[in-house]
């Protein structure tokens, strides 16, 4: 750290000499980023006009300065102040300073002794401070050469660890016994933060500096062993690397002397076989053999060798051109839809007319893209097995309910870590053929986040104008998707985007009727719970009855799932009793249905079983098939206000408004009072109120219980009603026909009131269904009234009476 220039002028410049208090005062240089300590030479950059002045005064007078360091390296010149700097510093000697420019000089800087200020007795025209010089005289004991020959030891161990050091320092250190002289020497070396150097230079107790100094010492060689054993390892694994690269390459050489091929180069081989036997397209052909052709450039260690083999893994695995042949037999196809589901006839009509097509103009047809919409339970996804099996095709199904991600449908792109193409092609592959029936369950279900839509990605793979060419970020070209006839399953269109619905056949799946849950049950449903409670030579049936109380008070629902599950119920209980060989019934009857299942949930009765003022029997459509609907209607004094309740959405809120503006626009010609509408309440409200009720179907109900209230005309409580109703009393359609009537008929409710314009809609009502039925068909309001009301009362109405006596009292108290 010495250095031959200005040695000299070291020599010759002497410690300052205290004064009577002990103090020196000497010019100040502001160290900035820097310590010096006692006995180390360093060289100091003078950019400050004060700082010059000060070395300047200094050499002039052959006296020291004092170096303090600056608590903020950023701190500008004009802003130095006594707050700014250290209290504790080092007396410096200077060599004579050499001009680096007009503002710069360096000058060599000696430490001589701790010194801490006392005070600063001048800024200008440079800093002056009187300073205490601090004792460092070490108490001479065995600890004290102890901590030195640590140090001594440890920075010995640090030297031969650390290469940036000379040996030199290491030898300087040797010959070093002072500990005052030893830490600070010590110090130096180390690489160690600004602030901590300045904790160094403060710590006044010289045996309290070598602890100090010790850990810094063991902390550091710490890290050195650390950082030497890491090298060692990226040292030893690059020689095993290297090592096997080049025992590999002596490998090739002696295969290649022998005539052999080495491994990578035969697996390479075997790929392009299989690449050649896979009969892929010209462009995908064109894109793997320059992908195997990189491949085969590498070397067989190079990190992307795996990510091109993963691709033309899955190049080669997909089905390109092998396609299963299609079983054209139409009795055939119609037996197996037949034995395997019951009804659904619209459906298996679709299947057999995509069939004969096919037979006669296989060339020219498009594969239809089929939708099956309808409640769960009813049958959609074993639908889309029976259909592959009718047409000798693969069945192959994703579920796309909860999927967020567009990659999920597309892929990812081969950059991405782990990338792997979307579920399409994931599908196609597990397939194995160009043509399987491909159902995509749950299509109402996708959502949308900052991934992207997959909705938006279905488009083209369910357009038969732009799936044959349906791109995969993954694969990176194009997929022929044409030959696959797609099926995708939903319970409600609503939620679907107009632009992915207009792709889609939508093919309605409707409730089945009790009738049909009888035959479900009996041809399918109980063989196949017996089997699977090991009860098929038990000798178990279940009668007529039992399966008539399970539909109807223990399932209520569109499809016959919840009704597979109590007769599972039912067969696992019996199975019990056979195991514990206990005495089990062997034809089940309606009494061990509630024995087995406990109380029925659900009791099919009327909520309405008498003729009453202001409460009508009103038809529903849910997504769990149809429900009838009690409406009641309560008028009460008041400033006529109207109130709704029952959880109504804006729909039938408005139905309401318009059911009452009816009534008033004909209150004359029903004997309607036109005060009645000013001065009562009417209170229109629909029970399960926990359940949200929405839709226009209630209109001509509303209006019928709300004529009641106001005219106390008795409603027939055999009659049930739906329809929508204008301002001027016209009666319109609705939807939802079949589950309609199938639920009055379940309540045992024989007539019905209905639209007009949906005598069309009775189709598809099953015919035995509407032999229990008498619908009367409606056009105009007043032909609901005349069938649904009965007379008004011949003493005239309650509430007329009651306002009369009311009129009379107040005339007598008058």
């Amino acid at each position: 750290m010495t250095n031959s220039f200005g040695a000299t002028d070291f020599q010759r410049i002497k410690n300052a000499e205290p004064d009577d208090d002990g103090l020196i005062e000497c010019p100040v240089i502001p160290l900035r980023g820097l310590v010096i300590y006692p006995n180390i030479v360093f060289p100091l950059t003078l950019s400050d006009k004060r700082a010059r002045n000060a070395a300047k005064l200094a050499l002039n007078e052959t006296q020291t300065v004092v170096g303090i360091t600056l608590r903020d390296s950023t701190t500008d010149v004009a802003d130095i102040s006594a707050e700014t700097l250290y209290e504790i510093g080092t007396e410096l000697a200077l060599s004579s300073p050499i001009p680096i420019s007009d503002r710069q000089d360096s000058v060599l800087a000696q430490g001589r002794r701790r010194v801490e200020v006392v005070e600063f007795t001048q800024f200008e025209p440079h800093i002056r401070a009187k300073v205490r010089v601090i004792d460092e005289k070490p108490d001479k004991n065995d600890e004290t050469s102890v901590l030195v020959q640590t140090i001594t030891n440890l920075f010995q161990q640090a030297v031969e660890l650390n290469g940036n050091l000379p040996d030199e320092i290491l030898n300087y250190s040797l010959s070093i016994n002072d500990p005052v002289w030893i830490t600070d020497f010590v110090t130096t070396t180390l690489t160690l933060p600004l602030e901590e150097r300045q904790n160094i230079l403060s710590i006044l107790d010289v045996n309290e500096r070598l602890h100090h100094i010790v850990s810094l010492l063991t902390r550091e060689l710490d890290m050195l062993e650390l950082r030497d054993e890491i090298s060692g390892q990226i040292h030893q694994e690059m020689t095993r690397n290297q090592r096997e690269m080049y025992l590999r390459e002596q490998m090739r050489a002696i295969q290649t002397e022998l005539g052999e091929e080495d491994i990578f180069q035969q697996e390479i081989n075997d790929v392009r076989t299989e690449i050649l036997k896979a009969q892929l397209p010209e462009e995908a052909h064109e894109k793997t053999i320059k992908e195997l052709s990189r491949l085969a450039m590498m070397p067989p260690m190079a990190p992307e060798v795996g990510i091109i083999r993963t691709y033309l893994d899955w190049m080669v695995a997909l089905p390109w051109s092998n396609a299963s042949e299609d079983n054209l037999d139409l009795k055939r196809a119609q037996k197996v839809l037949d034995e395997e589901h019951h009804g659904l006839e619209k459906v298996k009509d679709r299947i057999l007319e995509h069939i004969a097509v096919r037979k006669l103009a296989a060339e020219k047809m498009k594969s239809p893209i089929l939708c099956f919409v309808g409640p769960p339970g009813v049958g959609k996804t074993s639908l889309g097995k029976s259909i592959a099996s009718a047409l000798g095709r693969e069945f192959v199904r994703v579920s796309l309910g909860g999927v967020r991600d567009e990659a999920e449908i597309r892929g990812h792109r081969r950059t991405y870590i782990g990338a792997m193409p979307g579920r399409i092609i994931q599908t196609m592959r597990r397939a194995g053929t160009v043509n399987p029936v491909f159902m995509l369950d749950e299509i109402d279900k996708l959502g949308a986040d900052f991934r992207g839509d997959p909705a938006a990605a279905l488009l083209e793979v369910l357009d038969p104008e732009q799936n044959r060419e349906f791109s995969d970020h993954y694969l990176d070209t194009n997929y022929d998707l044409s030959q696959v006839l797609f099926i995708t399953t939903a319970n409600d269109l609503y939620t679907m985007p107009p632009a992915l619905l207009d792709r889609l056949e939508v093919i309605e799946f409707p409730g089945y009727t009790e009738e049909d849950k009888l035959d479900i049950a009996r041809k399918f449903l109980i063989a196949k719970q017996l089997e699977a409670s090991g009860l098929e030579n038990a000798g178990v049936k279940f009668e007529h009855d039992a399966l008539v109380t399970i539909i109807r008070d223990y399932t209520y629902e569109a499809g016959v799932r919840n009704l597979d599950r109590e007769i599972a119920n039912i067969c696992r209980k019996t199975a019990r009793l056979l195991a514990e060989e206990k005495r089990y019934p062997h034809r089940i009857r309606s009494e061990h249905v509630e024995k087995y299942l406990g109380p029925p949930p659900f009791i099919a009765s009327r909520a309405n079983k008498e003729d009453s003022i202001g409460i009508v029997t009103g038809l529903a459509w849910t997504s769990g098939g149809g429900d009838i609907l009690t409406i009641e209607v309560s008028l009460l004094p008041g400033k006529g206000n109207l109130t709704l309740t029952g959880q109504l959405g804006e729909v039938m809120q408005e139905s309401a408004q318009a059911a009452l503006s009816y009534m008033r626009s004909r209150a004359r010609e029903m004997d309607v009072p036109a005060d009645d509408f000013e001065n009562y309440d009417l209170h229109v409200h629909l029970p399960e109120g926990a359940v949200p009720k929405d839709g226009p179907s209630a209109g001509i109900t509303l209006a019928i219980a709300i004529i009641s209230a106001f005219t106390e005309r008795k409603v027939r409580s055999d009659f049930a009603m739906t329809g929508e109703i204008t301002l001027r009393g016209k009666v319109l359609a609705v939807g939802g026909i079949k589950e309609k009537l199938l639920a009055a008929r379940r309540v045992q409710i024989k007539n019905i009131v209905m639209p007009e314009q949906n005598r069309k809609d009775l189709v598809d009502v099953p015919p035995k269904a509407l032999r229990d039925m008498n619908i009367t068909f409606v056009e105009d309001m007043q032909d609901v009234i005349d069938v649904i009301l009965l007379d008004p009362p011949e003493d005239g109405r309650e509430r007329d009476k009651y306002n009369d006596e009311e009129k009379d009292t107040q005339d007598g108290d008058e």
